[in-house]
């Protein structure tokens, strides 16, 4: 157990997982289902990820209100106090600035690790060393620092990091430039260039540094946490929080602040990592038979059908005949059938189900 009292960790587990539809909807999003069929969800296994790294009881979920108690559900063994609730959805700039407050009014020195809580990692043993590494880094400099990836193929899904290869403290470079995600051509030409990495939305630094950063770069969210940030940990601090929400504009801290600060600091990771950010990177992870086809349910028959996801509600006899290359997603009350090189028209249907349907199905 980590018993650096210093060291924090903020867990994002506010966002609506739409690309996952229709496993993902409105009341129950990505993170909190069990996408992987380990057992655990995505929220938990993030969770677990980050026991080794800080104290138990320096872990917090930030998320939306809709999902306060589903979190608390997930993970019993947090106190009301590591809850905390998002009175909008304003990207991530605010969702930080609120947690980097509040963390710096109970400890003025500590340092903090800020990650989504709907990736995959592979090899926890490495992802906790990296994280450990960045965390001391963050302790005696003012750096901004996140984990880079190894990239293994021009994705166009993913923003990129250029680093500099001769300025670094050890593993730890500077960074050259953040580039947002790519069209295909710019994203072959960063794989070749052979200094890109991928952007793995996970972020380390103490908490000075990032406040100073908001404060410099986004100074009307500073500004909106930090004349109140006196109510933080009180009884007060709900009502303020809803108040300097609806002075926040809605904006990504890559955006907002990674892009344009000059002490940013990046460190190549292998821990296998992916985003899950869609059923095509499911199903890259999942156990395949001999047709390729991964499948998730107890009753799937499947009959000349190759190259597929399959996920049936566990009760539900699936038969399936002659498809090559498609996703089946069969949930309660709505049945995505989609060929998997065309997932990107998923929000689409999405929005096209809104409109037929409301929100019913979402």
């Amino acid at each position: 157990m980590n018993d650096n009292q210093d060291h924090y960790v903020a867990i994002m587990a506010g966002g609506v997982g739409s690309r996952f539809w229709p496993k993902s909807r409105a009341a129950l999003p990505k993170q909190f289902l069990d996408i992987l069929g380990t057992g655990q969800t995505l929220l938990q296994l993030t969770y677990e990820r980050f026991k080794p790294i800080v104290p138990q009881e320096n872990i917090y979920v930030v998320t939306h209100e809709q999902y306060a108690d589903l979190v608390r559900q997930q993970l019993p063994e947090l106190k009301e106090s590591q809850v905390l609730s998002e009175p909008q959805r304003k990207n991530t700039a605010p969702c930080i600035a609120y947690v980097a407050f509040k963390i710096k009014k109970l400890n003025p020195y500590a340092s903090m690790v800020v990650s989504p809580s709907d990736h995959l990692v592979l090899k926890a043993d490495v992802f906790a060393q990296t994280v450990s590494r960045a965390l001391h880094f963050a302790d005696e400099s003012s750096a901004l620092i996140t984990l880079g990836i190894v990239p293994t193929r021009p994705d166009t899904g993913y923003g990129y990091i250029q680093y500099i290869d001769n300025h670094r403290s050890g593993d730890i470079f500077k960074v050259k430039t953040f580039t947002e995600k790519p069209n295909l051509e710019l994203a072959k030409s960063f794989i070749k260039s052979g200094d890109f990495l991928w952007n793995s939305g996970v972020f380390i630094w103490n908490v000075r540094t990032i406040l100073a950063a908001f404060k410099k770069n986004l100074p009307e969210i500073y500004e909106a946490f930090e004349e109140g940030a006196e109510k933080l940990n009180t009884p007060e601090e709900k009502p303020y929080i809803t108040h300097a929400y609806s002075l926040c504009k809605s904006i990504s801290v890559d955006f907002g602040i990674m892009e344009k600060a000059e002490n940013v600091f990046v460190i190549p990771a292998d821990i296998g990592w992916t985003d899950l950010g869609t059923w095509q990177s499911l199903y890259e992870l999942s156990p395949k038979d001999a047709r390729a086809n991964a499948i998730q349910g107890q009753h799937v028959l499947l009959f000349d059908t190759d190259n597929s996801l399959i996920i049936a509600p566990e009760n539900k006899l699936v038969v399936l005949q002659g498809l090559d290359g498609y996703f089946v997603i069969d949930t309660a009350d709505a049945l995505l059938v989609c060929k998997n090189d065309q997932e990107q028209k998923i929000k689409d249907i999405i929005a096209t189900v809104k409109k037929e349907h409301g929100e019913k199905f979402l």
